[in-house]
C-alpha cells in the first residue's frame, strides 16, 4: 500500500511543480481506492475513505505546494503582485469549505469532485482565454473581485481537497497569464487553503469514531508521509522543466490531465 502511495506521490510532485495541481487530483482518487481496497467498503475506514482521502490530500499539499512555491520563486516565475491580494481570502474561505465537506457523506463529496471537474473542463474548452497564447500583460482584479475569487477558491479547494489550481489557473489564463505564470501562482495560493483546511479536518473530526492511532482526525499520517516523500522526489526531478514547456502544449496537457482524472473518478 505505502509503496503504491510513494509512486503516486512522485506523480503528484510532478503535477504540482509543472501544473500547480497541489497533488489533489492524483492523491484523492488513488488514496480513496487504496483505502477501500485495503480495509473494505463496510469498515470504519472504508466508510470514511473519501473524507480521509480529501483531508490527507489537503495536508500533503502543505508540503508539496510549499516546496513547489520555493522552486518557482527561485526560478523567478511567481508574480507575487498577483498572488498576495488573494492569500488571506483563500485562508478564510478554506474553513467553511472543510466544514461543509465533513457535513456531507463521502459519496456526496465524490460526486461534487466529479461535477466540479467536469464543469472546469467545459469552461476551459468553451470560454475563450485558456488555450490561446498568453497576452503581454495580466489584467488586474478589482478589490471586490479579488475577495470573491479568494473566498470561493479557498472554500471549493478545501471542500474537494484539490488545491486551487483548478480555479486559479483558468482564472489567470483568462486574464492573460502564461501557463508558467498561472501554474506558478497556483502553488502559493494553495498554501493558505492547505494549512487552514488541514487544521479544520484534524479538529472538526473529533465526534467521529476513532480511525486508528495513525490518524489526526481524518488525516492518515502514514499515507501522508509516503505521499510527501514521493512528492519531494517528483519535484526534485522535474523542477528543471519550469518555464521550458511551450505555452500551447502546456495548456493542452493541463486539460488532458484533468480529463484523465475525471475518467478515473467516474469508474471508481
Amino acid at each position: 500500500m505505502y509503496f503504491l502511495l510513494l509512486f503516486f506521490g512522485v506523480l503528484a510532485g510532478v503535477t504540482t511543480v509543472l501544473f500547480g495541481f497541489g497533488g489533489g487530483f492524483v492523491v484523492v482518487p488513488v488514496l480513496y481506492s487504496v483505502l477501500v481496497g485495503s480495509y473494505g467498503a463496510d469498515s470504519e475506514v472504508g466508510r470514511a475513505a473519501m473524507h480521509i482521502a480529501v483531508a490527507t490530500s489537503t495536508c500533503v499539499m502543505i508540503f508539496g505546494a510549499g516546496m513547489a512555491t520555493l522552486r518557482h520563486h527561485r526560478a523567478g516565475t511567481v508574480q507575487w503582485d498577483q498572488v498576495r491580494p488573494l492569500l488571506g481570502y483563500i485562508a478564510i474561505g478554506a474553513v467553511p469549505g472543510a466544514v461543509a465537506a465533513l457535513a456531507l457523506s463521502g459519496s456526496w463529496v465524490r460526486w461534487a469532485f466529479i461535477i466540479y471537474l467536469g464543469l472546469t473542463i467545459l469552461d476551459s474548452l468553451l470560454r475563450p482565454g485558456f488555450t490561446r497564447e498568453a497576452a503581454s500583460q495580466i489584467l488586474p482584479l478589482g478589490k471586490p473581485a479579488t475577495a470573491g475569487a479568494g473566498l470561493t477558491i479557498g472554500a471549493i479547494a478545501a471542500f474537494l481537497g484539490v488545491g486551487g489550481s483548478v480555479m486559479t489557473v483558468p482564472l489567470m489564463r483568462r486574464r492573460g497569464a502564461s501557463m508558467t505564470a498561472a501554474t506558478a501562482a497556483a502553488n502559493p495560493l494553495s498554501l493558505p487553503m492547505a494549512v487552514m483546511g488541514s487544521i479544520s479536518y484534524a479538529l472538526l473530526a473529533w465526534r467521529t469514531a476513532p480511525l486508528g492511532a495513525w490518524h489526526a482526525g481524518f488525516i492518515d499520517l502514514r499515507a501522508c508521509l509516503a505521499l510527501v516523500l514521493g512528492s519531494w522526489l517528483g519535484i526534485q526531478a522535474t523542477s528543471r522543466w519550469i518555464g521550458k514547456i511551450p505555452d500551447g502544449i502546456h495548456a493542452k496537457t493541463y486539460l488532458a490531465l484533468l480529463c484523465t482524472v475525471l475518467l478515473v473518478m467516474l469508474v471508481m
